[in-house]
């Protein structure tokens, strides 16, 4: 029969202690496990990882393993325990609890499962007593949900489609879902809202998978996004910067009036307080960016008046540039 190398199939070192072997464990049986595991081979597979794990969680299987190993290697095909060989570790447990696990194990660790002239008992599948104990989490899913920023303001509903990927019959299949969900006042950006069980099956005693919701705002075609504040550019004409004016602008939450002062300049930021995204401490602010626009077209007229005001005003917009 094979030697097996249960610290080459768990991945680990020879010194490794009891929890690096749990850790080990776990982590190659959350991969291997026939239930999430499509792969033909996945029944074997789980099956040694359980036999590894039988053994070298045990200190006294452990030991007398250990002393074993000096016998035999990975590559010797007809290893035999030493003559008068007999376990006193595997006598505490019913040989039926191991009746799936190798040649090797059940010829060194006893328990009558196993004679030279019949072979090893086997049944159908994997071990089910550690197949059917293992509980694993069901996959945890992300899906993106686009939020519009009017929708920020107050909890709004969404009805989400997703797909679950889940092993049936040793096979790939995408399960499709369809939830409504609420999304709360004041998400942000990149938000992440957890929704519990709403993932994966979970095997076992285990849990389902969680689905998180990853917040993206849809670009508005106004306002631009900086924080919690939103950024306005405003259009204003030359004499309601030069006179001062009041202008209806666009919020969020609808239309409200702004007070722009005279000599305004281009670029120039005005402050609404409160007219921001929702946050926990309130609203951000909405910041409104004076830009000074020209009329595209002109007559004769109002080039006479430009041409007037040029000649009355000593003024020289670049003359910081001549010093």
């Amino acid at each position: 029969m094979q030697f097996k190398d249960y610290y080459e199939i768990l991945g680990i070192k020879e010194d490794a202690d009891l929890k690096e072997i749990k850790k080990a464990y776990r982590k190659l049986a959350l991969k291997l496990h026939p239930d999430v595991n499509p792969e033909e081979n996945a029944n074997e597979n789980f099956r040694q990882l359980a036999e590894a794990y039988e053994v070298l969680k045990d200190p006294k299987r452990r030991a007398e393993y250990d002393e074993l190993k000096k016998y035999g290697g990975p590559s010797d095909e007809s290893f035999r325990p030493p003559p008068g060989w007999q376990s006193n570790s595997g006598r505490h447990s019913s040989a039926n609890d191991h009746r799936d696990f190798s040649e090797f194990f059940n010829s060194v660790f006893g328990g009558g499962e196993y004679s030279a002239a019949q072979g090893p008992r086997q049944s159908e599948g994997y071990d089910r007593q550690h197949a059917d104990d293992f509980a694993i989490k069901g996959q945890d899913a992300e899906i993106e949900v686009p939020v519009f920023l009017e929708d920020t303001l107050n909890v709004s509903e969404k009805t989400i489609e997703y797909a679950i990927p889940t092993v049936e019959n040793g096979q790939v299949v995408h399960k499709h879902k369809t939830l409504k969900v609420k999304i709360p006042a004041g998400v942000a950006e990149g938000e992440r809202i957890r929704l519990k069980g709403q993932a994966g099956i979970g095997h076992g005693k285990a849990p389902n998978g969680d689905l998180y919701l990853h917040i993206r705002l849809v670009p508005h075609p106004l306002f631009d996004v900086h924080a919690h504040n939103l950024i306005l550019t405003v259009p204003i004409a030359p004499w309601e910067a030069a006179l001062g004016a009041k202008i209806t602008i666009p919020t969020l939450s609808g239309k409200i009036n702004l007070s722009v002062r005279a000599n305004s300049q281009a670029g120039q930021k005005l402050r609404v307080k409160g007219k921001g995204l929702k946050n926990k401490q309130g609203h951000g602010d909405l910041i409104a960016v004076l830009k000074v626009v020209m009329p595209e077209h002109g007559n004769q007229e109002s080039k006479a008046m430009w041409q007037q005001l040029a000649q009355s005003q000593d003024f020289d917009p670049r003359s910081q540039w001549s010093k």
